[in-house]
């Protein structure tokens, strides 16, 4: 059973009463990197640090919020068109291409692997991509600039949609978070510092779900679902097949207030539940 954080009981109560209006959930994308290990696959996960604003002390996903940047130009593009995207993830064009430009984004920005190549069957030869990483960070490039100056195309075959999550109506931040999972790219190695987090992690679903249950690692619902619904996958290949099988559906955590208890709920998802009781 997850904690309920001491903020919520007043905003739920001021949910439930009509006097509070949710925020706007902003559109994300995170990306569940997999790579073959000894005793499975393993997720690279992060630690963010105690002084972020949101999730401070979670175990997460390289990602992040789409940035205007990721709407205004499409980038060179190989695999499925923005089209197929579209349909696939249930929105318009511009905010799946968006979405998919923020999953390659981030996860460069954040873990230093570039879901990119010079064509549609090549990846990127593995170099040192700080400086365009940081220009990334600094809102001071965006990811169509970055590929075209280098020739690169965006591989959004690399990528297999696994989920959607959004944020319940009663917290203060919220974010409408596609999640993505994709293979480690030959050759390429994931970021062993990130500056967003203190600790980083490749850890089998197996060890990290483990965790989270003995209260050794901190992780919102989706994390742990996510880890939780890779447990079955055998080697990180199959993971693409496992998500060419699933529905990509809105999953919304709801709130309901009976006299002083408050009961928090994600359809589908029992395990979830958060049931608390404080002061009237």
């Amino acid at each position: 059973m997850l904690e309920m954080p001491q903020s919520w009981p007043d905003r739920i109560r001021a949910l439930a009463a009509g006097e509070l209006v949710p925020a706007p959930p902003r559109a994300s994308a995170t990306v569940v990197l997999l790579r073959e290990g000894a005793a499975g696959p393993e997720a690279y996960l992060l630690r963010r640090r105690t002084t972020m604003a949101f999730a401070g002390g979670m175990y997460a996903y390289p990602g992040g919020g789409v940035d205007p940047r990721d709407r205004e130009v499409r980038p060179p593009w190989a695999g499925p068109t923005v089209e197929e995207w579209a349909e696939r993830l249930g929105v318009d064009g511009e905010t799946a291409c968006a979405v998919l430009c923020a999953a390659v984004r981030e996860t460069f920005e954040e873990a230093g692997v570039l879901l990119a190549g010079p064509d549609a069957g090549t990846l990127v030869e593995p170099r040192d991509w700080a400086a365009e990483r940081a220009a990334l960070e600094r809102h001071e490039l965006s990811l169509a600039e970055f590929l075209t100056e280098h020739r690169l195309v965006l591989r959004s075959d690399l990528l297999a949609p696994w989920a959607r999550w959004v944020t319940p109506e009663f917290e203060e931040r919220r974010f409408d978070t596609w999640f993505f999972v994709a293979a480690l790219p030959s050759g390429q190695a994931a970021a062993d510092t990130v500056g967003e987090a203190d600790r980083v992690a490749w850890l089998t679903p197996a060890a990290a779900v483990a965790g989270f249950e003995a209260g050794e690692f901190g992780m919102l619902p989706p994390t742990v679902t996510v880890l939780r619904e890779l447990l079955p996958l055998r080697t990180a290949a199959e993971a693409p097949a496992a998500a060419a099988g699933r529905t990509v559906d809105r999953v919304l955590g709801r709130a309901e207030v009976v006299g002083n208890r408050m009961t928090v709920r994600w359809d589908g998802y029992d395990e979830l539940t958060i049931d608390g009781v404080f002061p009237a």
